[in-house]
């Protein structure tokens, strides 16, 4: 008998309209790029109406509607004195308290980050607690405990207020940089003769600078802009959100937004800055 040739039938298909071809993928690095530059533009929008309403040609008090460019209001940003004090004010608190809770968070970041001893899972819970909780509890507990004490509110009791509400914030950003720390440079180090004190120093500090870098610029960010600590601490001492709260009754002026821009642009400009210097050191 000879063997029938055998032939190869292509499988049925069971749909007539079926598409084999791989269907395209609504989401995709397109969809997601477009979906993070819309939440940016969201989140600068209010931004960009400050500064745009910083060159507004208004002539009465109220600045709410758009009359014009001008830049006569960057000429005039302090003739409000009570505005330029309540400025000065809101920036010596924000620096004091920012150097001081950058200095006390660096040193309780450090020590969380770095070792395991008696009472630190009690200290990360009063940390967490501290940051979770609302500025109206802050706010009333602080005051509560000046007046106890009999402390006069004033600049002293707001700075204390802005410095214990900051240390948590910087506490956290410094642990979080510790914990990823290499600790064979460390022990290389030591192996080299350095001692603990140098070798924190020499070598530490400066991997974990960044990091403290931008605790104390959360601090201070968090402490110029603060209102609900600072209108319970502040006693007669007038800052700029305060006075801007106040103003709000009869009208913002104009030097408000100029204020603002500029405090924003300066801000910018030293992330900018010190995130080159950072990479331009990682390079190196």
């Amino acid at each position: 008998m000879t063997a029938q040739p055998q032939t190869l039938q292509r499988p049925a298909r069971t749909d007539k309209g079926a598409d084999l071809r791989p269907k395209r993928r609504i989401t995709g690095p397109g969809v997601m790029r477009a979906y993070t530059w819309l939440i940016i533009l969201w989140l600068i929008l209010p931004i960009f109406v400050m500064i745009l309403f910083g060159f507004n040609d208004t002539s009465g008090r109220y600045n709410q509607s758009w009359e014009g460019f001008t830049l006569k209001w960057y000429g005039r940003l302090f003739d409000i004195d009570d505005l330029t004090r309540g400025l000065i004010t809101s920036l010596v608190v924000a620096v004091v308290s920012s150097l001081a809770a950058g200095a006390l968070g660096t040193g309780i970041g450090y020590a969380l980050g770095r070792y395991r001893f008696r009472g630190s899972g009690s200290v990360n819970l009063i940390m967490f607690a501290t940051i979770s909780s609302p500025e109206l509890v802050m706010g009333a507990s602080l005051l509560t405990f000046f007046v106890s004490l009999g402390v006069g509110l004033g600049v002293v009791t707001l700075t204390i207020a802005h410095i214990m509400f900051s240390i948590s914030f910087v506490a956290t950003v410094v642990r979080a940089r510790v914990m990823t720390l290499d600790r064979s440079i460390e022990e290389a180090a030591a192996d080299l003769g350095a001692t603990a004190w140098t070798t924190f120093w020499k070598i530490t500090f400066p991997i974990i600078l960044p990091a403290v870098f931008s605790g104390v610029l959360l601090a201070f960010a968090l402490s110029i802009d603060d209102f609900v600590v600072s209108n319970f601490t502040a006693g007669n001492a007038v800052t700029f959100p305060l006075w801007i709260w106040g103003a709000t009754r009869v009208g913002i002026p104009p030097q408000v937004n100029v204020m603002g821009t500029l405090i924003f642009v300066a801000g910018v400009v030293i992330a900018v800055a010190f995130n080159i210097r950072s990479r331009r050191a990682q390079r190196d």
